[in-house]
This record gives C-alpha cells, sequence and structure tokens, in this order.
C-alpha cells in the first residue's frame, strides 16, 4: 500500500475518534490494518452522511488522498465537506481506574508485556472515558500509543488483543511520533496514566514529565 495514503487513512481515523460510534471505527480501523482499502472506500464516506458526520477542510483533504484512489464515490465524498468546526466531544476522562475494575489490572499487564521494549513504539498511556453526565460504571478504556512506523497494523493488533480480553469494541489510538491531536487525544492524554514504553527513545513521550 502506498504509505501517503496508509497515513492519510490512519490519521483520518484518528481525528473521527468520539464522532463516531466505536464499533463503527474499530472497524474501520481494521480494516486498514489489513488492507482492506476498497471496502473502506465504499464504506467510510456513506457512514459519515449516515451519521451526519461534516469533515473540516483538512479532513477532507484526507478522505479524499486516503480513498478516491480506492474507488470512493466522489459525490459521496463531496458531500462529507462541512462548513463548521468539529464538535467538542461529549467525553470526559480520568486517569483512575473505575471502582468496577480490580485492583489487578489484567488487561493493563496484558499490554505491558505486549508493548514493552517493543520496536517502533514509544509510550503507552491510558485512560479512562465516559460520556459526560453518566457515572464510572459506563467507563471505558481508551489506549494511547506513539509509534513511529507500522501504524494501521499496530492498531489492528492491540485491537485484537483487548477483543480477546473482553472489550468488543476497542479504542486504540495509535498516534504518531509527529501529530497535532484533536481535542478528543489532547484530553485523553491530559488525564491519562503510564502503562509501559517501548524501544523508542524517550523523546517520543506523549505527555511531558
Amino acid at each position: 500500500m502506498d504509505p501517503d495514503v496508509e497515513q492519510a487513512c490512519h490519521e483520518l481515523l484518528l481525528r473521527l475518534s468520539g464522532r463516531l460510534p466505536d464499533n463503527l471505527v474499530w472497524r474501520f480501523r481494521d480494516w486498514l490494518g489489513e488492507g482492506a482499502m476498497s471496502t473502506l472506500a465504499r464504506v467510510l464516506p456513506k457512514t459519515l452522511l449516515k451519521h451526519r458526520v461534516d469533515l473540516d477542510q483538512e479532513e477532507y483533504g484526507l478522505l479524499v488522498a486516503g480513498l478516491v484512489p480506492h474507488g470512493a464515490d466522489r459525490h459521496q465524498v463531496s458531500s462529507t465537506l462541512g462548513v463548521d468546526a468539529p464538535l467538542e466531544s461529549g467525553y470526559t476522562f480520568t486517569a483512575s481506574t473505575p471502582n468496577w475494575v480490580n485492583s489487578v489490572d489484567s488487561v493493563a499487564a496484558v499490554i505491558d508485556a505486549t508493548l514493552r521494549r517493543r520496536p517502533d513504539v514509544g509510550e503507552v498511556r491510558e485512560a479512562w472515558r465516559q460520556e459526560r453526565g453518566t457515572g464510572p460504571e459506563g467507563a471505558k478504556r481508551v489506549l494511547l500509543v506513539t509509534a513511529t512506523a507500522g501504524l494501521p497494523r499496530l492498531t489492528g493488533e492491540l485491537q485484537r488483543v483487548l477483543r480477546v480480553l473482553g472489550d468488543e469494541a476497542p479504542c486504540v489510538e495509535v498516534l504518531p511520533a509527529r501529530f497535532d491531536p484533536p481535542a478528543y487525544h489532547r484530553e485523553a492524554l491530559a488525564n491519562s496514566r503510564f502503562v509501559c514504553v517501548g524501544a523508542v527513545d524517550a523523546g517520543r513521550q506523549l505527555v511531558s514529565a
């Protein structure tokens, strides 16, 4: 796959976090990680229209660069461009583990074992997300990873790990080393906790010490 096309698709899906349902975002990322570009090109534009998700100019450019070369419907693609900036997410984030999670967090332990000292992986953090106005019982884990290569495939791998561990629609945010994160990710990072670090140098920290 053309690395520029892959990067455009991956960044677009990052920007759609919190704006499309989790069960759709993880599926789209799974397709990208598996290289199923024609499927993604056919389904993603119509999904954006169905859920009334408008794209800003930069996001629209990513959609065009990533999916038009793989057969996305040009009329559907052009219809996704909105006039307003993306709305703020309806979520809050916390670094503390909800009280319904066991004191020994087996999921975090598995992620640590999977990513610690791993090539191309930098810092790994996690936050707990919940919809504004809801209680902690609805909190959902958001995994935040910085990486320098193979981002879609790493995303797909970590999604499969979390699904095996019981999360049917995992939230795995694998961020490029040089990336200006949208508000969703900034809020998650600001309210996250350290899990582990891969083999990439400490300059790839997600959150300043």
